[in-house]
Order: C-alpha cells, then structure tokens, then sequence
C-alpha cells in the first residue's frame, strides 16, 4: 500500500547524521540522494526520505511538510487516482505522467488532500 513517505526537516546535516545511525540497526542505510534530500531503504528502492533545511512548515516544493506516497498497479491507477482526488475535493499538485529524473518508470501523479498534505500515487512498472 505504502510506497514511500517523506519528512521535511529543519537541519538536513544533523537529521542525515541521526537517521544514518538510527536506522542502520535496522537495516536501513540511504540509496539515494538528491540534494538536500536522502532516501532511506534496502536493496534499490527508498521507502523514506528526509529533506530540506530551514522551518519544515515554510518550506517550499517537493519537500515541504510531510508526503506520503501510494503503490499503484497501473499507470490507468495513477491517473484514475488522481482524477477521483481532484472530484472529491483535492487540489492538483502535479497531473499523471512520468518523473524520469527519479527513474525511467516512475509514472506518478500528485494532490494536496483537503487538510493541505501532499499526497502521491506512483507506478514503478514499465509501460506495458
């Protein structure tokens, strides 16, 4: 159900040093990285990403507040998610379609729910 999430953070360097020693325990080490963003998981896919630095909450873009990320099982998914969001009230925060700077599948489409937060469907399958 739960593909990923991601918390915005006041202090990129201090949270990437507590959360590289909080969850290597557990198994858990970053495999990617973009900017002032880590992502945080096992074998090749992040399942948890910390980013940002300043005030979470006046954060700006993709790593504002908290984000939370849904499996789809078809791109018809990603886009019928997103288009059942916005009927019942969500707001668009990025139409279906490809994210090829994640990677070259990566088709996601993304809504602000009622209270504000960011909300994502995503599709890691190729286009069939």
């Amino acid at each position: 159900m739960i593909d990923h999430l991601s918390l915005a953070v006041a202090d990129y360097a201090v949270s990437r040093r507590f959360y590289d020693a909080a969850l290597a325990p557990l198994g858990y080490r970053p495999i990617m990285e973009f900017g002032q963003g880590a992502g945080y998981g096992e074998a090749h896919h992040p399942s948890f990403w910390i980013a940002g630095d300043g005030d979470p909450a006046e954060q700006v873009g993709r790593w504002r507040g908290f984000h939370i990320a849904f499996q789809a099982k078809s791109r018809a998914a990603v886009d019928a998610f997103h288009q059942a969001a916005l009927a019942a009230g969500g707001r668009d925060n990025g139409a279906p379609g490809l994210r090829p700077d994640y990677h070259p599948d990566y088709y996601a489409a993304f809504v602000f729910d009622p209270d504000g937060y960011r909300i994502e469907a995503v599709c890691h399958r190729p286009q069939p």
